[in-house]
């Protein structure tokens, strides 16, 4: 069994399987993207080891830990020789202690070779959360609400642009409808364990596409310094017709169920005022999607020209895209970055 620090772990991870043998809880509030988590104790055991830690002292919260994964080390040991990559494992716990240590020498004993990242997830969390301070060249794609950013977004990766999507990891589209249709999010926590993930794929040298965001996504929120970066480096501001904007949102909304977007309207009541409220629903109600997204455009447009106008001008760069086909809107974005690329 060897032990090591977390970016060695993270690169040795590139090419072995990541077992992350913390509770199923654990896991799911935040974990390495792609690690396979297969739990020394439950939810519920970790609990009662908790306590009888807290409550009657380590000897005793041991000695139940061992009566607990006793009748699981078999099936461990099968599971973990399935999932190792010419012949090693890496493990990790919380904070690199008994848990993982216990199952790197289980393993050893059986004949894999097994690593343990020292301070373990706590320290994982420590060192991307300091990786994610590092200030990366970045470029923004921004626009009104309903321009394709988004699809702009992903028309740039299927091109080999270098983008992180945002919204794609926030599993939100970033507005007060933009859980319409989709499943929950991640935690902040978990997201950016995501997005540290997203970062390390991008080429050096090369600016990175992001699509303009709030700091907060949904239920997500960036990191502060990561926020602060977005906000000062150049934006392309794309433009489009009014009447494209319409046909995009209809088209990207106009298939979500109908209750959670009535519900999304009703929140907006207090900004909208009851009777663009109740015209919007009323539309809503009988499908007219086009005369929903008229009504609610010049509260977005304002909200967004508010925000544009505290950037610094000189990094806000007007690219119109109206009359021009995918390849060429592709063009002029490339074009774009590569010139603010310093």
């Amino acid at each position: 069994m060897k032990t090591i620090q977390a970016d060695e772990f993270l690169k040795l991870g590139e090419q072995s399987t990541i077992m992350d043998v913390r509770s199923p809880g654990e896991y799911e509030k935040g974990h390495i993207p792609g690690a396979v988590n297969l739990s020394v104790f439950d939810n519920n055991e970790r609990a009662i080891i908790g306590v009888l830690y807290k409550n009657q002292g380590r000897q005793d919260a041991i000695r139940k830990g061992l009566e607990l994964i006793a009748p699981k080390m078999t099936s461990m040991v099968d599971k973990a020789m399935e999932l190792a990559k010419n012949n090693t494992i890496l493990v990790h716990c919380w904070r690199g202690g008994m848990r993982s240590s216990s199952v790197a020498w289980l393993l050893e004993i059986s004949g894999l070779e097994a690593y343990v990242m020292e301070g373990g997830y706590k320290a994982y969390r420590s060192f991307i959360r300091q990786d994610l301070l590092v200030n990366r060249q970045v470029v923004v794609l921004g626009g009104l609400t309903g321009s394709g950013k988004t699809k702009l977004i992903q028309a740039l990766a299927q091109a080999d642009e270098p983008v992180i999507d945002l919204e794609g990891l926030a599993n939100h589209r970033g507005s007060v409808f933009g859980a319409a249709g989709l499943s929950d999010q991640p935690s902040t926590e978990h997201f950016e364990n995501l997005l540290y993930a997203e970062m390390q794929k991008m080429p050096a040298g090369s600016a990175v596409w992001l699509e303009d965001e709030s700091k907060r996504i949904g239920s997500v929120f960036l990191p502060d310094d990561f926020y602060k970066q977005l906000r000062i480096t150049h934006l392309a501001f794309v433009q489009v017709s009014d009447k494209e904007r319409t046909d995009i949102l209809v088209e990207e909304y106009g298939a979500q169920p109908a209750d959670e977007l009535a519900e999304a309207i009703k929140r907006l009541k207090q900004r909208l005022g009851g009777l663009i409220t109740q015209k919007a629903l009323g539309s809503l109600a009988e499908k007219k999607y086009g005369d929903v997204v008229s009504l609610l455009l010049p509260y977005y447009d304002k909200l967004y020209k508010e925000g544009l106008s505290k950037r610094d001008q000189e990094k806000v760069h007007m690219i119109d895209l109206s009359h021009t086909s995918d390849n060429e809107r592709i063009n002029l974005l490339r074009k774009f970055r590569l010139s603010v690329e310093t």
